[in-house]
């Protein structure tokens, strides 16, 4: 592969111009109104697949969006990588947060990126991490260098819980069937300090409602006299966490996997300066649950967030009301060993056992996932970890990340396989915020070290177990 370089001087405008194509189109599937483009989208990535090399390429109805399958095999007796990504994004808002367009891609230099990076809803998350995949493969197979099978299963529901995707993994295993399952929707240290994900935490997203009176009352003649269900959610919110950041549901903790003080000192080692994330985020001080650092806390610790609040007048100008209603979503992160069904029955059962008299509780349960950690002693990992030494010149770091991938427990459940994480982002992309962005240096980096990925899983595994 001494070539690739070469190669990506030779094609790199031309993979950037068919990434930023693929960002143009508002792939967000939260809501119906993007549907249509949902769908575009989905014929987007067959085509790219198609032109990669893939024999056969499908794209899977499900009850949802659909799946986008794609095949590479070159001998049975091979070992094969499954190669998991989703083509649906988050939605934009807040817009007028962005200084371009969402779905406007540009590609601006900064201090961070001086080889420029993408600017687009979807450019790291995970359009541009899964695009770095099929231009990999495109490179193996016009070089002649592909050492084994490869597999695509591309979906449409990451970012609304990959309700579909459960269904499709289990009517289709033999389809499925692979060594080891490869993803890049996660994130490393920073350029210079490459790192492998090992660990990712579990998810339980519910909305709750609070209900008052039958309809909005005027402020003046009701006010004081009847619970508004503004006042009463801020307050049984508030009353989620304690004084030292600790959550209050009552089980909540009893399955959470302490590390030992060992394992905290060994992620500790882990390069963070605290003052450039606090100036990156433009914050005083960092926040969160007592006896923790920040890097414990956004990992290896659970957590719970509101991610939305809403109810009452929020127009222009004054509007004197008390509301009938007042919502919030919010998100509990997990850790191992935590059941996100388990957890999701607890904080419903706290949350209308808090709830005052004059107000009626409902609480909808979204979607959720269990968490999930690689072993750093199988082939994937140990191969994942020569191929970044190889392009970066330097051993990638193991660590554990906060966001979640539900479906990766799913996988190993299911089809029986490890999944190694190969992210080439960085905390820094902005991913779900506005202004996310992916760099081109990233882009092309992933692209470089991904088929070294293939040719070490290959040596490796030779006359091996399956991982």
């Amino acid at each position: 592969m001494q070539n690739i370089k070469a190669y990506l001087e030779e094609h790199k405008d031309e993979f950037i111009k068919e990434l930023i194509e693929l960002l143009k189109i508002p792939s967000v599937s939260a809501d119906s109104a993007y549907s249509q483009d949902v769908l575009n989208t989905a014929e987007a990535m067959a085509v790219a697949l198609q032109k990669a090399g893939c024999d056969l390429v499908e794209i899977c109805d499900t009850k949802g969006y659909p799946i986008v399958y794609g095949e590479k095999i070159i001998d049975t007796e091979l070992p094969t990588v499954l190669v998991y990504g989703h083509y649906d994004v988050q939605p934009p808002d807040p817009v007028d947060l962005w200084d371009s367009p969402p779905f406007e891609p540009v590609i601006r230099n900064t201090e961070l990126h001086p080889d420029g990076a993408i600017y687009a809803r979807g450019a790291s998350d995970d359009k541009g991490q899964v695009y770095m995949h099929v231009k990999a493969l495109q490179y193996m197979i016009t070089q002649n260098s592909l050492p084994l099978n490869v597999k695509f299963m591309i979906e449409g529901e990451e970012e609304v819980g990959s309700e579909s995707l459960s269904d499709f993994v289990k009517e289709h295993k033999e389809k499925l069937q692979n060594d080891i399952i490869l993803i890049s929707d996660t994130g490393m240290i920073a350029n210079d300090i490459p790192s492998i994900t090992t660990g990712l935490r579990g998810l339980s997203y519910v909305e709750v409602e609070v209900t008052g009176p039958n309809r909005d009352l005027h402020s003046g003649l009701y006010g004081g006299a009847i619970a508004n269900p503004i006042n009463i959610l801020a307050k049984m919110i508030a009353s989620l966490h304690d004084e030292n950041n600790h959550i209050t549901i009552p089980g909540f903790y009893d399955k959470v996997d302490e590390l030992s003080l060992k394992e905290r000192e060994a992620m500790g080692k882990a390069p963070f300066n605290i003052e450039a994330y606090k100036d990156t985020l433009d914050i005083e001080s960092v926040y969160g649950e007592d006896g923790y650092t920040t890097n414990e806390r956004n990992s290896i610790r659970p957590s719970l967030d509101v991610n939305g609040i809403w109810g009452g007048y929020t127009g222009e100008g004054a509007k004197t009301v008390i509301p009938s209603k007042a919502y919030a979503k919010i998100s509990m992160r997990l850790v191992p060993h935590q059941d996100w069904h388990e957890i999701t029955d607890l904080f419903k059962n706290h949350f209308e056992s808090i709830a005052p008299k004059g107000v009626r509780i409902k609480v909808t349960p979204h979607h959720g996932g269990e968490s999930y950690v690689t072993p750093i002693n199988s082939i994937g990992y140990l191969a994942a970890s020569k191929a970044y030494e190889t392009t970066f010149g330097k051993t990638p770091i193991p660590k554990r990340n906060g966001g979640s991938i539900p479906i990766v427990p799913l996988f190993e459940k299911e089809l029986g396989s490890k999944s190694i994480l190969m992210g080439f982002g960085l905390d820094s992309n902005a991913i779900h915020s506005p202004n996310e962005h992916f760099g081109v240096w990233n882009f092309l980096k992933g692209i470089e070290t991904i088929p070294y990925f293939y040719k070490y899983y290959a040596e490796l595994s030779s006359g091996k177990q399956k991982d």
